[in-house]
């Protein structure tokens, strides 16, 4: 029997280390690599501090690329809007050798809406 997204969800969640904001926070204070895995558009729109953007969908390429997914030993923290995208995000780290990885439950709109710091490209209108 085929799998749906839910499955994929269900079989993700089980290996993640799901945090909250106030843990987030935490460890964004300790320099943890804050990966945000959402679309170029939803990250200039707003973001983590000191986030980094690699979609993903080009996650797996960008392993040993991109000087943020360089260090398998380095704490990451990731997140998406809601938790989908990160959930499944943190999996594959953890199948790709990464042990310290941490994914913010209900992403960037739980953040937002606790009223935590957000920051915004300069280049984007408000």
């Amino acid at each position: 029997m085929a799998m749906t997204k839910d499955d994929f969800l269900a079989a993700a969640m089980a290996s993640v280390n799901a945090v909250d904001t106030a843990a987030a926070e935490q460890l964004i204070q300790g320099n943890a690599v804050v990966l945000d895995v959402r679309e170029p558009a939803e990250f200039a729109m707003g973001h983590l501090p000191q986030a980094v953007n690699v979609p993903r969908g080009l996650l797996e390429f960008m392993v040993g690329q991109h000087p943020a997914l360089s260090d398998q030993q380095a704490q990451v923290l990731l997140y998406c809007k809601n938790g989908g995208r990160s959930t499944l995000a943190a999996h594959t780290l953890k199948q790709m050798g990464f042990e310290r990885i941490s994914m913010l439950t209900g992403g960037f709109d739980q953040w937002a809406g606790e009223v935590q710091r957000v920051e915004v490209d300069a280049n984007v209108y408000r």
